[in-house]
């Protein structure tokens, strides 16, 4: 599944917002396989960069499945001995906090029906035979894995693979949100990926923080707007596909496949985007995942039951016609 661009919409200046206020700071540089945009206002340079670099360091050592020596990388290769750390466990818990809320569609140890559909922008979709599925449901579902007491992790099946891509950026912004906390930093946007928190107000400008949707009817060789909102205190994630459409032969209509984690099947999808406001990052990364998963009809369903989350999604109709549905909050948000 592609993640969506989120731009910042300010401009980075070096300047003071008083003469005797704070400064603006702004950050930028690649982590975690993509990029990362910080800007602050502070009484003084905090000298972020030792703090980022430990920050995506300790991510990347915990988490990162494409570090052959993390503790994820060795616990998906049969290590029951490793004792995960705190951020391994935070993400762990939430995960299954809404892996149970939408009824197993937001499942982190799917990557096994992915890889095995082919399931890529540029490919055709692989249509593995009954006895392959069979084979491979045995390691889908994350009811299958277990953190003990002891913060080691337990699977039935030792070839389960875990994958908390759909999370870890999310929960990362909520990392360097706490470390700004802690140095008393009162206004900042982060952005990593395409997921942001929006704290306070850009004192520059004397507003909240402007940020922008892409229009998902834009070519690849163009960048255009679908909405402008301003934030505060609030974060978002969008995750979407829509760039990478499919169309039915048959009808002509316009769809996106998704993984079923509870049929281990591909199915046709009318939801092309999600966007997501929550109270931290974490959480409105691992909905906007959850959402594209289930469609638009259960994700309506699943929202109906969840506090203080509000979205913005972006679907296709019966008629081929491209809707938005906004809630109350998201609608609230919007410029």
């Amino acid at each position: 599944m592609k993640r969506i661009s989120v731009l910042f919409l300010l401009v980075f200046l070096s300047i003071s917002c008083k003469n005797n206020g704070p400064h603006s700071y702004t950050k930028t540089g690649k982590a975690l396989g993509t990029t990362y945009q910080i800007k602050y206002f502070s009484s003084e340079n905090l000298n972020t960069e030792k703090a980022l670099d430990s920050i995506f360091e300790v991510i990347n050592t915990s988490m990162s499945t494409y570090q052959d020596d993390s503790d994820i990388s060795r616990i998906n290769t049969g290590n029951e001995d490793i004792e995960v750390d705190i951020h391994f466990q935070k993400v762990f818990q939430l995960s299954k906090q809404i892996f149970k809320e939408s009824n197993g569609y937001f499942d982190p140890t799917v990557g096994s029906l992915v890889n095995a559909y082919g399931f890529g922008p540029d490919k055709p979709l692989n249509e593995p035979d009954e006895a392959v599925l069979d084979s491979i449901k045995q390691l889908v579902g994350f009811e299958k894995v277990k953190l003990t007491e002891a913060n080691t992790i337990q699977k039935e099946n030792p070839d389960i693979y875990i994958d908390f891509n759909a999370i870890a950026k999310g929960y990362t912004i909520d990392v360097i949100a706490q470390y700004l906390d802690s140095k008393n930093v009162e206004n900042y946007l982060i952005e990593l990926g395409g997921e942001l928190v929006a704290k306070g107000e850009n004192l520059e400008r004397e507003s909240n923080w402007n940020v922008a949707i892409d229009n998902p009817q834009q070519t690849e060789d163009e960048r255009t707007l679908q909405t402008v909102l301003a934030l505060k205190n609030r974060a978002m994630a969008t995750s979407g596909n829509y760039r990478k459409f499919r169309v039915d032969t048959t009808t002509g209509k316009r769809f996106v496949h998704t993984i079923n984690p509870l049929t281990g099947e591909a199915e046709k999808s009318d939801l092309l985007s999600a966007s997501v406001l929550a109270e931290n990052c974490t959480l409105a990364d691992a909905y906007a995942t959850a959402f594209m998963a289930l469609g638009y009809e259960k994700s309506l369903k699943m929202l109906e039951n969840l506090e203080n989350i509000d979205v913005y999604f972006i679907y296709a109709d019966d008629e081929e016609s491209i809707r938005v549905f906004t809630s109350t909050g998201f609608e609230q948000a919007l410029r």
